[in-house]
């Protein structure tokens, strides 16, 4: 998960402190802002490129990476509504923290951090493929 804010190691989500948690989930929201600018301009460089593509099995390889790319940008937009319902619950568990289950919040918690790990993932997964593309059709063009 290299550079994704998750929590610290040992039993955080069991543990930390609510203000904590929700410090940490607005991180989150701040990298899902950010993903979704990169992927805004990862479709945008994909769309560009694609105009100068010459060889039929680039713009194969093009057309699956914009797919996943295009994949990414929805699971970002659900991501991010997760996250703003998650930093809901947050503000709801620290206002009053009686009337809330601490064990089911703490489960949500830390699928949603499962599930913000996997999408940075592929989010790289996808920018890398996308970067490889296109330097080799450069490069062959160089040729």
């Amino acid at each position: 998960m290299d550079n994704f804010r998750c929590r610290p190691k040992g039993d955080f989500i069991e543990k930390g402190n609510w203000q904590e948690l929700y410090v940490l989930t607005e991180h989150w929201k701040s990298d899902l802002l950010f993903y979704r600018d990169d992927l805004k301009f990862l479709r945008h460089l994909e769309d560009k490129y694609f105009l100068w593509i010459k060889a039929e099995a680039d713009l194969e390889n093009i057309r699956r990476v914009g797919e996943s790319i295009l994949k990414d940008t929805r699971d970002c937009d659900q991501l991010l509504e997760r996250v703003d319902t998650h930093l809901s619950h947050l503000s709801n568990i620290i206002g009053n923290p009686e009337s809330q289950d601490e064990k089911a919040f703490r489960e949500e918690h830390a699928e949603l951090e499962e599930d913000m790990a996997e999408f940075v993932k592929n989010v790289r997964e996808n920018r890398r493929r996308l970067f490889k593309v296109v330097e080799y059709d450069v490069e062959m063009d160089k040729l």
